[in-house]
Formats: C-alpha cells, structure tokens, sequence
C-alpha cells in the first residue's frame, strides 16, 4: 500500500481498548448493516455503504422487513422495522430525501385510526415475532411504536402530513401515563428529546423522571439489582439504567438523576462488555437466529453512550 494511503486511514487502536475488542467482535458475528454502522461510527467509514446495507431491507411498499429488527422475523414490512431503519439513517446523518418520503407514505399506509402506529401490523400474522410484540387481529397504536418514529422524523426536520396526528396521539400518551414501564418509557423520551414545543416537552419529561423514580424503572445502585422492580414479562436481568433513558448528555432524561447516578450506571455499562467483545442482551430471547444481531446493534450503542459522555473507548 502507498504512503499516501496509509496515512489516509484512521489509527488502528489498540487491541485492548473496549472499541478494539468490540471490532474484532462484531466482524466475527455481525450482519453487513452492523458492520457498515461500526465502520462508520469508529473507523470513519462512509455513510454509503451503510444506506447500501439498508436497501437490503427495503420492500416496494416503503416499509422494511426480512428481519431489520432482529426480533421480527420473516419478509413482511412492519412498523418496528421502519423505526429500526430510521434509526439507521438519522445515525449516519441521511434521514430525508425521498427514501423518507416512501417510508412516510408506508406509515400512513398502517395507522390506526388515531393516527398511531401499530407493534405488528394485522396482515402479518403469519409471520414469527419475539414474546415481546405478539400479533393480534386488531392491534391498537401505541406510544412504544410511535414514539421514536416520531421523534427521529422532528429532529430530522421531516414534514408530512402523517405527522400531525401522530405528534397528537404521542403527546396524549405521555401526557396520560399513570404507570408504565421502562421501554414505554424510552419511547416517550425519544419523542420528547426532538418534539418542537420545548416547554412542554420539558414539562413532560420532568413528570415522567418522577414517575420513573417513583415506580422504580430505574436501576440507581448496579451493585444493587434486586433492590428494583423488574417489569412484568421482562426478562431476569432486564433491568434499566439511567444511561437507557439519556444516552447523550443532551436527552432530557439526564436531568432526572443526580451525576453520581449516572457515573454509576457508566461504571456498570463498561463493564459489561464481555470477553467476545460485545455486550449482552438484556431482553428475553426465543430463538438462535435475533440474539447475534441483536448483540452487534446493543454494542455499537454501548460504545456510543460511553462515548457520549466522555468514557474512554479507544
């Protein structure tokens, strides 16, 4: 190799930095999509090739299937994928044009009748799902589907007519939660973090951080685990930490623990990374197929949230 290209590609790290090991994880057991996205979050890789990846997904209906969510199995478009694959593209900076435009107009296509979005869309109830997003004949919309969604396409400055009421039904949803649980939780966050009204996002999310403390959906003390409340169907081990609910500084969920809190819950993410390299599930699984997709997209978050509050990766 030339001189000049050499000194054109990133430091290799060393091989005991928690992205070196994390690397040679993901290239062993991730899909092409997981490793585009590691190349491209830690080696500088182009945007390209991981909207290449992402393709492989797509259907004709603007939606996503074929297993995007590790989760969902089978060819069928469905709701939880598309909010997989804007995640994708918000991450890589590529969350517009018309490729969103047809996703858009898919969403629309599986709405409820308030606007919502469905888990699993009820012409796909042949296709094989995780315990988590059983199918139903008529599924409602829920806040757990249609709250990321919602949130990405506003921070991403999307505007279609979909939205308006989707903003709707996520702003009644927060707004009405008595109880809930962690994943819940998280959806509303996402919304809340991109929603344009400000004040009244802050206002939300300040009473959500007091339902979360109050109900228990946070891990406080990782040395304490038994000490909280493990949701009802979550996996053992399926506790949540403050970094699930703010993983940047920015989110609006930081303000709801104190810096020891969050120190703590840091000092558990790290480690936790295994010695394959890559970070567990914490979710129930049931089959041999999602779990190494899953793990690839678990770790390349890990590795993020670390970075994003100034952990030392490599």
């Amino acid at each position: 190799m030339a001189a000049t290209e050499a000194s054109a590609l990133p430091p290799t790290p060393s091989p005991h930095t928690p992205v070196a090991r994390a690397e040679r994880f993901v290239w062993h057991t991730a899909r092409v999509l997981e490793q585009r996205l590691f190349a491209h979050h830690f080696r500088g890789g182009p945007a390209d090739p991981v909207e290449t990846a992402l393709d492989a997904y797509r259907n004709e209906d603007g939606g996503y299937g074929h297993g995007l969510d590790p989760d969902l199995r089978g060819p069928a478009s469905r709701p939880l994928h598309t909010a997989h694959a804007l995640r994708v593209l918000d991450a890589v900076g590529r969350c517009a044009g018309q490729r969103v435009e047809r996703m858009c107009r898919y969403l629309t296509s599986v709405s409820t009748a308030d606007g919502a979005l469905p888990a699993v869309h009820p012409g796909q109830r042949g296709c094989p799902t995780g315990p988590s997003v059983p199918a139903v004949a008529d599924p409602p919309g829920d806040l757990l589907a249609t709250g990321p969604v919602v949130g990405l396409l506003h921070r991403n400055e999307v505007w279609h007519a979909w939205l308006f009421r989707a903003t709707d039904f996520c702003w009644q949803a927060v707004e009405s939660l008595e109880t809930s649980h962690p994943y819940e939780i998280e959806a509303g966050v996402a919304f809340l973090d991109a929603v344009p009204d400000r004040p009244r996002a802050e206002a939300a999310a300040d009473r959500l951080g007091r339902l979360v403390r109050a109900q228990g959906l946070a891990v406080l003390d990782p040395e304490r685990l038994d000490a909280g409340p493990l949701s009802p169907g979550y996996a053992p081990g399926g506790h949540h930490f403050p970094y699930d609910y703010a993983p940047t500084p920015g989110s609006l969920a930081r303000a709801w623990f104190t810096d020891d809190e969050m120190s703590r819950a840091l000092d558990h993410l790290a480690a936790r990374q295994g010695e394959d390299g890559g970070w567990p599930v914490r979710w129930r699984q049931w089959a041999p197929a999602p779990e190494p997709a899953a793990r690839a997209t678990v770790t390349i978050e890990a590795l993020r949230t670390l970075g994003a509050y100034g952990r030392p990766i490599g």
